[in-house]
């Protein structure tokens, strides 16, 4: 069975940094691209980011480059999402997918 666990996520003023982690299990991590979306209060799923399997290439999304950073770790079975310059639109449920399947989500906030 498929499963995902983000974590990493929190409370940050604006212009603050936040790593989120997602860990992966129940299939060939290293063989699958995967991906970060997000969910704002009140609105609907985002795509944010999406990576390659192996060394592959990333794409983001207009609204976070230059700010996010996606990368994985295939010996731990683990993606990254670093955030740097967060803004209060950045808040919002983020979720790792992978062929539509989501994980629990961790809730990032950033206020001052």
């Amino acid at each position: 069975e498929v499963q995902l666990v983000e974590s990493g996520g929190g409370l940050v003023q604006p212009g603050g940094s936040l790593r989120l982690s997602c860990v992966g299990s129940g299939f060939a991590f290293s063989s699958f691209g995967m991906s970060w979306v997000r969910q704002a209060p009140g609105k609907g799923l985002e795509w944010v980011s999406t990576i390659s399997s192996g060394f592959g290439p990333t794409t983001v999304a207009d609204s976070v480059k230059g700010r996010f950073t996606t990368s994985r770790d295939n010996s731990v079975n683990t993606l990254y999402l670093q955030m740097n310059n967060l803004k209060p639109e950045d808040t919002a449920v983020y979720y790792c997918q992978i062929n539509g399947k989501r994980g629990q989500g961790t809730q990032v906030t950033v206020s001052s």
